[in-house]
Protein backbone atom coordinates (compact mmCIF):
# COMPACT_ATOMS: atom_id res chain seq x y z
CA UNK A 1 0.00 0.00 0.00
CA UNK A 2 1.37 3.31 -0.94
CA UNK A 3 1.00 6.44 1.62
CA UNK A 4 2.62 9.50 3.07
CA UNK A 5 4.34 9.84 6.44
CA UNK A 6 3.32 13.74 6.32
CA UNK A 7 0.55 14.59 3.79
CA UNK A 8 -0.69 17.99 5.41
CA UNK A 9 2.72 19.47 3.55
CA UNK A 10 0.88 19.11 0.34
CA UNK A 11 -0.95 22.06 1.20
CA UNK A 12 2.24 24.49 0.16
CA UNK A 13 1.80 23.21 -3.29
CA UNK A 14 0.49 26.75 -4.25
CA UNK A 15 2.66 28.61 -2.57
CA UNK A 16 5.27 29.74 -5.44
CA UNK A 17 1.93 31.16 -7.45
CA UNK A 18 0.70 33.08 -4.51
CA UNK A 19 4.37 34.42 -3.91
CA UNK A 20 4.58 35.37 -7.42
CA UNK A 21 1.05 36.64 -7.55
CA UNK A 22 1.29 39.12 -4.82
CA UNK A 23 4.89 39.89 -5.67
CA UNK A 24 3.22 41.07 -9.01
CA UNK A 25 0.94 43.50 -7.15
CA UNK A 26 2.85 45.29 -5.54
CA UNK A 27 5.40 45.43 -8.29
CA UNK A 28 6.56 48.81 -10.00
CA UNK A 29 8.42 48.94 -12.74
CA UNK A 30 11.39 51.83 -12.37
CA UNK A 31 14.42 51.54 -15.26
CA UNK A 32 17.66 51.72 -14.05
CA UNK A 33 19.69 54.49 -16.03
CA UNK A 34 23.55 53.74 -16.25
CA UNK A 35 25.71 56.74 -16.64
CA UNK A 36 27.96 56.47 -20.04
CA UNK A 37 26.11 53.31 -21.17
CA UNK A 38 23.32 52.52 -23.60
CA UNK A 39 19.57 52.58 -21.77
CA UNK A 40 18.94 49.06 -20.37
CA UNK A 41 15.05 48.37 -19.79
CA UNK A 42 15.89 46.37 -16.01
CA UNK A 43 12.22 45.78 -15.89
CA UNK A 44 11.36 42.23 -14.49
CA UNK A 45 8.77 40.47 -17.11
CA UNK A 46 7.20 37.17 -17.39
CA UNK A 47 9.21 35.96 -20.92
CA UNK A 48 9.97 32.76 -19.83
CA UNK A 49 10.22 30.22 -21.53
CA UNK A 50 7.52 27.64 -21.69
CA UNK A 51 10.18 24.56 -21.16
CA UNK A 52 11.56 26.57 -17.96
CA UNK A 53 8.75 27.12 -16.22
CA UNK A 54 7.82 23.81 -16.84
CA UNK A 55 10.91 22.30 -15.52
CA UNK A 56 9.91 24.90 -12.60
CA UNK A 57 6.94 23.31 -11.90
CA UNK A 58 8.21 19.42 -12.03
CA UNK A 59 10.71 20.58 -9.51
CA UNK A 60 8.28 22.04 -7.05
CA UNK A 61 5.86 19.37 -7.26
CA UNK A 62 8.67 16.62 -6.98
CA UNK A 63 10.18 18.62 -3.66
CA UNK A 64 6.81 18.70 -1.77
CA UNK A 65 6.37 15.00 -3.09
CA UNK A 66 9.70 14.46 -1.21
CA UNK A 67 8.57 16.16 1.93
CA UNK A 68 5.77 14.87 2.23
CA UNK A 69 7.78 11.17 2.62
CA UNK A 70 6.36 8.77 0.26
CA UNK A 71 6.13 5.43 1.80
CA UNK A 72 5.33 2.15 0.86
CA UNK A 73 3.37 -0.39 3.20
CA UNK A 74 4.08 -4.24 3.18
CA UNK A 75 2.08 -6.79 3.99
CA UNK A 76 1.22 -7.10 8.00
CA UNK A 77 3.90 -9.53 9.87
CA UNK A 78 3.84 -11.49 12.64
CA UNK A 79 5.88 -10.46 15.79
CA UNK A 80 5.93 -13.65 18.51
CA UNK A 81 5.44 -13.02 22.13
CA UNK A 82 8.71 -12.27 23.62
CA UNK A 83 9.83 -16.05 24.59
CA UNK A 84 12.15 -18.21 26.49
CA UNK A 85 15.83 -18.52 26.58
CA UNK A 86 16.99 -22.25 25.65
CA UNK A 87 20.43 -23.58 25.83
CA UNK A 88 20.99 -27.48 23.80
CA UNK A 89 23.90 -28.67 25.61
CA UNK A 90 25.03 -32.35 23.61
CA UNK A 91 27.36 -34.91 24.26
CA UNK A 92 29.95 -35.13 21.46
CA UNK A 93 31.67 -38.02 23.85
CA UNK A 94 33.44 -40.91 21.26
CA UNK A 95 30.75 -43.47 22.85
CA UNK A 96 28.18 -40.82 20.60
CA UNK A 97 29.43 -43.19 17.67
CA UNK A 98 28.46 -46.20 18.69
CA UNK A 99 25.61 -47.39 16.25
CA UNK A 100 22.37 -48.46 18.12
CA UNK A 101 20.29 -46.21 17.16
CA UNK A 102 17.02 -47.07 14.43
CA UNK A 103 15.82 -44.59 11.92
CA UNK A 104 13.54 -46.19 9.83
CA UNK A 105 14.70 -49.56 10.78
CA UNK A 106 18.01 -48.83 10.38
CA UNK A 107 20.65 -48.52 12.33
CA UNK A 108 22.65 -45.46 12.66
CA UNK A 109 25.26 -43.58 15.17
CA UNK A 110 23.61 -41.76 17.86
CA UNK A 111 24.87 -38.32 17.06
CA UNK A 112 23.31 -39.09 13.18
CA UNK A 113 20.10 -39.18 15.58
CA UNK A 114 20.48 -36.42 17.23
CA UNK A 115 21.29 -34.19 14.66
CA UNK A 116 18.49 -35.01 12.43
CA UNK A 117 15.86 -35.11 15.43
CA UNK A 118 17.69 -32.37 17.14
CA UNK A 119 17.71 -29.96 14.36
CA UNK A 120 13.64 -30.00 13.78
CA UNK A 121 13.11 -29.53 17.31
CA UNK A 122 15.16 -25.95 16.78
CA UNK A 123 13.52 -25.09 13.77
CA UNK A 124 9.95 -25.19 15.38
CA UNK A 125 10.83 -22.81 18.03
CA UNK A 126 9.80 -19.95 16.67
CA UNK A 127 9.91 -16.65 19.56
CA UNK A 128 12.20 -18.86 21.82
CA UNK A 129 16.70 -17.55 21.84
CA UNK A 130 18.14 -20.54 21.43
CA UNK A 131 21.92 -21.62 22.19
CA UNK A 132 24.27 -24.43 21.49
CA UNK A 133 26.82 -25.93 23.64
CA UNK A 134 29.09 -29.01 22.86
CA UNK A 135 31.33 -30.60 25.64
CA UNK A 136 33.43 -34.29 25.98
CA UNK A 137 36.34 -33.57 27.69
CA UNK A 138 35.31 -29.76 28.22
CA UNK A 139 32.39 -27.73 26.93
CA UNK A 140 32.73 -24.99 24.37
CA UNK A 141 30.09 -22.48 23.37
CA UNK A 142 29.35 -23.52 19.63
CA UNK A 143 26.21 -20.78 19.47
CA UNK A 144 25.19 -17.99 22.02
CA UNK A 145 21.65 -17.27 22.56
CA UNK A 146 19.76 -15.94 19.08
CA UNK A 147 16.62 -15.67 17.65
CA UNK A 148 18.41 -17.13 14.41
CA UNK A 149 17.55 -20.63 14.42
CA UNK A 150 18.43 -21.48 11.10
CA UNK A 151 22.39 -21.15 11.48
CA UNK A 152 22.02 -23.01 15.43
CA UNK A 153 20.30 -25.76 13.37
CA UNK A 154 23.46 -25.29 10.92
CA UNK A 155 26.04 -25.67 13.38
CA UNK A 156 24.49 -28.72 15.00
CA UNK A 157 24.23 -31.00 11.83
CA UNK A 158 27.67 -29.84 11.48
CA UNK A 159 28.89 -31.07 14.75
CA UNK A 160 32.18 -33.60 14.87
CA UNK A 161 32.87 -36.03 17.10
CA UNK A 162 36.19 -36.04 18.93
CA UNK A 163 36.12 -32.30 18.66
CA UNK A 164 36.30 -31.82 22.27
CA UNK A 165 37.43 -35.08 23.48
CA UNK A 166 36.56 -38.38 24.59
CA UNK A 167 35.06 -38.29 27.86
CA UNK A 168 31.51 -36.58 29.43
CA UNK A 169 31.99 -33.58 31.41
CA UNK A 170 28.49 -33.18 31.99
CA UNK A 171 29.16 -30.67 35.04
CA UNK A 172 31.00 -28.52 32.92
CA UNK A 173 28.52 -28.16 30.24
CA UNK A 174 25.51 -27.33 32.65
CA UNK A 175 28.18 -24.77 34.48
CA UNK A 176 28.61 -22.77 30.94
CA UNK A 177 24.84 -22.81 30.20
CA UNK A 178 24.53 -21.42 33.29
CA UNK A 179 27.11 -18.51 32.90
CA UNK A 180 25.58 -17.78 29.67
CA UNK A 181 21.85 -17.73 30.76
CA UNK A 182 23.45 -14.93 33.24
CA UNK A 183 23.58 -12.17 30.30
CA UNK A 184 19.76 -13.40 29.72
CA UNK A 185 17.08 -10.73 30.54
CA UNK A 186 14.14 -13.30 30.55
CA UNK A 187 13.10 -15.47 33.70
CA UNK A 188 12.37 -18.00 31.75
CA UNK A 189 15.69 -20.01 31.31
CA UNK A 190 15.05 -24.05 29.80
CA UNK A 191 18.50 -26.15 29.23
CA UNK A 192 18.08 -29.52 27.66
CA UNK A 193 21.28 -31.96 28.26
CA UNK A 194 21.52 -34.59 25.71
CA UNK A 195 24.20 -37.32 26.81
CA UNK A 196 24.98 -41.48 26.51
CA UNK A 197 27.20 -41.90 29.19
CA UNK A 198 28.13 -40.39 32.63
CA UNK A 199 30.74 -37.47 33.82
CA UNK A 200 34.11 -38.72 34.14
CA UNK A 201 35.79 -35.88 33.15
CA UNK A 202 35.89 -31.97 34.22
CA UNK A 203 36.19 -30.17 37.26
CA UNK A 204 32.22 -29.57 37.85
CA UNK A 205 30.14 -32.77 39.42
CA UNK A 206 27.07 -32.27 37.72
CA UNK A 207 24.49 -32.61 41.11
CA UNK A 208 26.77 -29.04 42.05
CA UNK A 209 26.24 -27.47 38.82
CA UNK A 210 22.50 -28.39 39.32
CA UNK A 211 22.30 -26.22 42.62
CA UNK A 212 23.39 -23.68 41.10
CA UNK A 213 20.99 -24.29 38.04
CA UNK A 214 18.60 -24.48 40.76
CA UNK A 215 19.18 -21.18 42.51
CA UNK A 216 19.59 -18.98 39.25
CA UNK A 217 15.79 -20.52 38.30
CA UNK A 218 17.60 -22.91 35.27
CA UNK A 219 15.39 -25.65 34.76
CA UNK A 220 17.12 -28.62 33.01
CA UNK A 221 15.68 -31.53 30.98
CA UNK A 222 17.80 -34.61 30.70
CA UNK A 223 18.00 -36.86 27.64
CA UNK A 224 19.58 -40.42 27.83
CA UNK A 225 20.54 -41.46 24.78
CA UNK A 226 21.27 -45.04 23.67
CA UNK A 227 19.53 -48.76 23.25
CA UNK A 228 18.18 -50.99 25.53
CA UNK A 229 20.36 -54.41 26.84
CA UNK A 230 19.76 -57.51 24.46
CA UNK A 231 21.25 -61.14 23.61
CA UNK A 232 23.18 -61.75 21.62
CA UNK A 233 23.73 -65.44 20.03
CA UNK A 234 27.29 -66.63 19.96
CA UNK A 235 29.61 -69.64 20.04
CA UNK A 236 29.64 -69.36 23.99
CA UNK A 237 25.55 -69.05 23.69
CA UNK A 238 23.76 -66.07 24.53
CA UNK A 239 25.43 -63.49 25.75
CA UNK A 240 23.73 -60.09 27.50
CA UNK A 241 24.93 -57.09 25.30
CA UNK A 242 23.68 -53.56 27.33
CA UNK A 243 24.96 -50.83 25.01
CA UNK A 244 23.78 -48.13 27.32
CA UNK A 245 25.71 -49.62 29.93
CA UNK A 246 27.54 -46.88 30.92
CA UNK A 247 24.25 -44.15 31.08
CA UNK A 248 24.18 -42.59 34.37
CA UNK A 249 20.42 -42.63 34.46
CA UNK A 250 20.37 -41.46 38.67
CA UNK A 251 22.53 -38.92 38.29
CA UNK A 252 20.23 -37.60 35.44
CA UNK A 253 17.33 -38.31 37.20
CA UNK A 254 18.49 -36.14 40.12
CA UNK A 255 19.57 -33.50 38.09
CA UNK A 256 16.49 -33.03 36.34
CA UNK A 257 14.52 -33.29 39.65
CA UNK A 258 16.48 -30.49 41.67
CA UNK A 259 15.59 -28.48 38.79
CA UNK A 260 12.24 -28.81 38.44
CA UNK A 261 12.73 -30.58 34.77
CA UNK A 262 12.08 -33.59 33.97
CA UNK A 263 14.09 -36.94 32.78
CA UNK A 264 13.45 -38.80 29.19
CA UNK A 265 14.97 -42.02 27.84
CA UNK A 266 15.93 -42.30 23.92
CA UNK A 267 16.20 -45.56 22.59
CA UNK A 268 15.02 -44.78 18.87
CA UNK A 269 14.44 -41.49 16.89
CA UNK A 270 10.70 -41.96 17.75
CA UNK A 271 11.54 -41.63 21.70
CA UNK A 272 14.01 -38.61 21.25
CA UNK A 273 10.49 -37.09 18.34
CA UNK A 274 8.27 -37.85 21.40
CA UNK A 275 10.29 -36.22 23.77
CA UNK A 276 10.42 -33.24 21.70
CA UNK A 277 6.90 -33.14 21.25
CA UNK A 278 6.60 -33.56 25.59
CA UNK A 279 8.59 -30.92 25.81
CA UNK A 280 7.11 -28.12 23.47
CA UNK A 281 3.88 -28.94 25.80
CA UNK A 282 6.34 -28.56 28.86
CA UNK A 283 7.68 -25.48 27.27
CA UNK A 284 5.52 -24.02 24.53
CA UNK A 285 6.99 -21.63 22.12
CA UNK A 286 6.10 -18.30 22.30
CA UNK A 287 2.81 -17.12 21.14
CA UNK A 288 2.44 -15.02 18.00
CA UNK A 289 -0.01 -11.82 18.93
CA UNK A 290 1.05 -8.76 17.81
CA UNK A 291 1.27 -7.58 14.13
CA UNK A 292 3.38 -4.75 12.22
CA UNK A 293 3.73 -3.44 8.37
CA UNK A 294 7.11 -3.29 7.46
CA UNK A 295 7.60 0.41 5.80
CA UNK A 296 9.99 1.22 3.18
CA UNK A 297 11.01 5.07 2.60
CA UNK A 298 10.20 6.48 -1.35
CA UNK A 299 11.66 9.72 -0.98
CA UNK A 300 14.65 9.63 -2.55
CA UNK A 301 13.02 8.83 -5.85
CA UNK A 302 11.27 12.36 -5.77
CA UNK A 303 14.34 13.66 -4.36
CA UNK A 304 16.51 12.39 -6.99
CA UNK A 305 14.03 13.42 -9.84
CA UNK A 306 14.60 17.28 -8.67
CA UNK A 307 18.06 17.11 -8.40
CA UNK A 308 17.98 16.13 -11.93
CA UNK A 309 15.38 19.00 -12.92
CA UNK A 310 17.72 20.97 -11.19
CA UNK A 311 20.83 20.15 -13.35
CA UNK A 312 18.44 20.96 -15.99
CA UNK A 313 17.11 24.04 -15.17
CA UNK A 314 20.72 25.25 -14.90
CA UNK A 315 21.59 24.05 -18.50
CA UNK A 316 18.63 26.07 -20.28
CA UNK A 317 19.56 28.91 -18.11
CA UNK A 318 22.53 29.11 -19.41
CA UNK A 319 21.41 28.20 -22.92
CA UNK A 320 18.89 31.37 -22.50
CA UNK A 321 21.93 33.47 -21.47
CA UNK A 322 24.31 32.30 -24.69
CA UNK A 323 21.17 33.44 -26.74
Amino acid sequence: MFAFEWPWLFLVLPLPWLIRFFSKAQQTETPLYLPNLPYIDTSTQSVKQPRTTLVLILLWLCTVFALARPLWIGEPQTIPQKGREMMLAVDLSGSMEIADMQIDDQLVSRIALIKSVVADFISQRTGDRIGLIFFADNAYLQAPLTFDLTTVSSYMQDAVLGLVGQQTAIGEGIGLALKRFDQAETQQKVLVLLTDGKNNAGEVLPLDAAKFAQQQGVKIYTIGVGADAYYKRSIFGNQRVNPSEDLDEDTLKAIADKTGGAYFRARDAQDLANIYAELDKLEPVAKEQQQYRPQTDLFHWPLGIALLLSCLLCFLHQGGRRD
